[in-house]
C-alpha cells in the first residue's frame, strides 16, 4: 500500500500527540508562573551600618551574620 497509506492512516494519532504535547507546555508554563508568583517575596538584604568603619574582617568573614 505504501507510504501514503501509513500517512493518512496515523493522522488522528499524530494529531491527539500534538495535541498532548501542547496541553503539556501549557500545563508547565502555568506551573512555573505559580512557583514565580509565589516566590515574589525578596528576601532582606542585610546592609553595612553606615555608621560603622567597613573593615577586612567585614568583607571576608563567611560566618557574619
Amino acid at each position: 500500500m505504501g507510504i501514503h497509506y501509513d500517512y493518512k492512516s496515523k493522522r488522528g494519532e499524530r494529531a491527539m500527540l500534538k495535541e498532548a504535547k501542547r496541553k503539556a507546555r501549557l500545563a508547565q508554563r502555568r506551573a512555573k508562573k505559580l512557583t514565580l508568583s509565589e516566590s515574589d517575596e525578596k528576601p532582606e538584604v542585610k546592609t553595612h551600618d553606615i555608621k560603622k568603619t567597613i573593615t577586612l574582617e567585614d568583607l571576608t568573614n563567611p560566618n557574619q551574620k
